[in-house]
């Protein structure tokens, strides 16, 4: 996807991808929380929009390590997904949903 596709971020994709490359096995990040990292850099975006960028670039990374808030992923996402979780002993929930508040990893930029 070219850099029209995020016309006035431009960067923006590319922060995300390395912040999601960032995130170690077993351990996951939030849509928000990576809009928040990006966002101290460039100023702007938000979860919708590293959602965007993770549904047309994120096969380029380990994409099962964003979530949402809840733990959750869309349904064809989630069902993808379980295996990398258990491979990876990402702790769940007793529903299926990861488990945030015991799997989430704080991720940074470190000043990129």
């Amino acid at each position: 996807m070219g850099p029209e596709a995020y016309a006035g971020f431009e960067g923006y994709a590319e922060l995300v991808l390395r912040c999601v490359e960032r995130v170690p096995r077993g351990r996951v990040t939030t849509y928000g929380a990576v809009a928040s990292v990006v966002g101290e850099l460039l100023g702007r975006g938000g979860p919708r929009l590293v959602a965007q960028v993770m549904a047309r670039e994120g096969s380029a990374v380990c994409w099962w390590r964003v979530v949402r808030a809840d733990g959750s992923l869309p349904d064809d996402l989630a069902r993808r997904a379980r295996p990398e979780y258990l491979a990876e002993g990402t702790p769940l929930r007793a529903d299926g949903r990861v488990d945030v508040d015991r799997a989430h990893a704080v991720v940074d930029l470190g000043g990129e």
